[in-house]
């Protein structure tokens, strides 16, 4: 299936385009837009695309073991999937495909709070390749419940966002009248009505909700969905990480990091890994690109120090690039969903059969056979 859809969906954003017209536009909005001008997406684009490669010559035959060893576990590839919020409005399900997809791909998922789906749901299809990432509740009983479920149901890695300070503005998606849960109005209906695959899919899997935060609401609210919302609207501070890092037991990464400074003293506060984001420009559109304060952060912290980047990467190309930089790991968010909204369950093995044969093409042109090799391939004007 991999190889027939790589002749005509063999990029990113032929997974886009086949996902938008699958997907009703309120939910296609949710996933794909930012906020302000999206000026964001643009620096991280652009960014990106400055970060060239001097090709290599007569490198011989070469061959490649794409597998990478990352807090003390072998991947199958160093890049994973990124959380997102409410995957199941993007498309009914997406959670469990999800996983399930890592998990026979042998990479890493990880799983929103806010997700369609309870860790609970997903402990038989994760295998040892879930991820969780946490929105803070202020609740120290509801944080330290929440906390012993998704070690129960098998996460191993906790991930805490900190760039979401409050909700940000996503103007598309006010413009799609996006509603969460979404509010059955004439217009969504008939873009519900309008895209059967999507609508058949949701009526199997029903009604999206936010299940985990939603498990510590009171019964009898009038709005579960509103006060779920509120359960996980923390406001963390350096005492909240203290905290957490006292009641977690497993590795702890610290997400929505930009500035050297920060990330030194995440790990002096018990971090183990920082994860270097800029939200994808959803959240601040005005925030420096997450590839230009890799290498800073690198810098800062030094070789031992595992790295993660997101935002904005799609390809192959974009991989090797983060990798070069000083990146230990790389999330996809927006490109795995577009899989799944594209194919279903064949997405995310075409994505990563995508990802992984983009990976080779490049770095094969520059003569790098191995990931150390590639800052030495990089291009310096």
């Amino acid at each position: 299936m991999a190889t027939n859809l790589d002749l005509k969906f063999p990029a990113i954003d032929d997974l886009r385009k086949r996902a938008k017209r699958r997907m009703p536009r309120f939910a296609f909005e949710y996933l794909d837009s930012a906020t302000g001008q999206e000026l964001g997406v643009k620096y991280n684009r652009d960014a990106l695309d400055a970060i060239r490669f001097m090709p290599g010559i007569l490198s011989g035959e070469l061959s490649y073991d794409l597998s990478h060893e990352f807090m003390g576990r072998k991947y199958d590839y160093p890049f994973g999937i990124a959380p997102v919020g409410m995957s199941g409005v993007i498309w009914p399900g997406a959670e469990t495909i999800l996983a399930s997809g890592a998990q026979r791909n042998n990479i890493p998922y990880c799983l929103s709070s806010v997700a369609a789906a309870d860790p609970e749901d997903l402990a038989p299809h994760i295998g040892d390749n879930g991820w969780f990432q946490l929105y803070p509740p202020a609740d120290p009983a509801i944080r330290k419940d929440m906390l012993a479920r998704v070690q129960a149901a098998g996460f191993s890695k906790l991930i805490l966002t900190v760039d979401v300070p409050a909700e940000s503005r996503r103007e598309r998606q006010r413009r799609a009248l996006i509603s969460m849960p979404p509010k059955m109005t004439p217009s969504i209906a008939w873009s519900i009505l309008t895209h059967p695959h999507w609508a058949l899919a949701m009526a199997r899997a029903g009604s999206p909700r936010m299940k985990f935060p939603e498990s510590y609401v009171d019964p009898s609210s009038t709005d579960p969905f509103v006060h779920a919302g509120r359960i996980i609207r923390g406001y963390p501070d350096w005492q909240y990480l203290a905290d957490l890092r006292a009641e977690w037991q497993g590795d702890l990464i610290i997400k929505g990091v930009l500035n050297p400074e920060d990330a030194v003293k995440l790990l002096d506060s018990g971090a183990d890994a920082i994860w270097i984001s800029n939200h994808t420009g959803r959240q601040f559109e005005a925030a420096p690109a997450s590839i230009d304060q890799l290498p800073k952060i690198r810098d800062a912290v030094g070789d031992a120090v595992p790295l993660i980047v997101d935002s904005g990467v799609s390809g192959g190309l974009d991989l090797m690039r983060c990798l070069a930089l000083g990146a230990d790991f790389v999330f996809l968010g927006k490109a795995f969903h577009y899989a799944v909204a594209a194919f279903t369950d064949t997405g995310v093995d075409h994505l990563v059969n995508l990802l992984q044969a983009d990976l080779i093409a490049n770095m094969s042109q520059t003569g790098a056979q191995t990931y150390a090799e590639l800052p030495e391939k990089l291009y310096k004007v």
